[in-house]
């Protein structure tokens, strides 16, 4: 009888050992260490959803490898982060899919010497992208709180080379312009003069355009002439603000 009880206790003893190693405060394996799983993840998002879909700058890999989007997203999503797919971020806006990201990043054509303006900070991770990549990076975002929580994050994160503000991205940052690229985040219904004058001799600029039906264009200024080449039909938030109502 004593024997059979021992062997009772030590069976009870090994089941209650293999669910500790496999859940440690109610949480599966995989989620106790959660760096190691999100970096996994990124090598799969960049390998599967970039990478395969066309993306062939190194440069741009490199910086979708390293940055951490589970940190530009809420914690009940972060789960979520490496997936295909935009994300919510709060105020209506949304953190725009991986490839997404990374196709416009790539379309600038950045070398690493550039001085970037970007439209629509959002929760700050296109703008830590390009800081990988270029020397300056000038972001605008209408909804002052997400300006603020994106600036506080950036600067957490290291990213002493981007400069936020709140503000209306339509009429660009004329104090600090010309810069040799641009990339709009929100879709207006046309494409911005201001931007457009903004934009250096030889500069690209990145931008989705359209209201019920949205097509994300290229935008290279040579000669002082425009010349626009239509990329893939894209879905973006709308860009808001007084200069969105000016038709030019």
């Amino acid at each position: 009888m004593a024997t059979m009880r021992r062997v009772f206790y030590i069976l009870v003893f090994s089941i209650i050992l293999i669910l500790l190693i496999g859940c440690r405060d109610g949480k599966k394996g995989s989620e106790v260490n959660p760096k190691g799983d999100f970096k996994k993840m990124r090598e799969k998002m960049v390998e599967t959803q970039i990478k395969a879909r066309g993306v062939k700058d190194a440069r741009v890999l490199s910086a979708m490898f390293k940055v951490e989007r589970h940190l530009f997203v809420p914690k009940e999503l972060q789960s979520s982060a490496y997936t295909d797919q935009p994300l919510p971020i709060g105020e209506g806006q949304t953190i725009s899919q991986p490839y997404i990201v990374a196709l416009m990043t790539e379309l600038l054509e950045l070398k690493g010497g550039e001085k970037v303006l970007e439209i629509g900070t959002g929760s700050g991770y296109q703008a830590a992208i390009l800081a990988e990549l270029v020397k300056e990076v000038y972001t605008i975002e209408i909804i002052e709180s997400l300006a603020a929580s994106a600036k506080k994050l950036l600067l957490q994160l290291g990213y002493p080379n981007i400069m936020v503000k709140a503000g209306d991205g339509y009429l660009g940052w004329p104090e600090v312009a010309p810069f040799d690229a641009i990339i709009v985040t929100a879709a207006p219904d046309h494409i911005p003069k201001p931007l457009l004058e903004q934009l250096k001799e030889g500069g690209r600029m990145v931008v989705p355009v359209g209201v019920y039906s949205q097509v994300l264009k290229k935008i290279v200024k040579r000669s002082g002439r425009i010349e626009t080449t239509d990329i893939i039909p894209v879905a973006f938030v709308p860009m808001t603000g007084e200069g969105v109502k000016k038709k030019e």
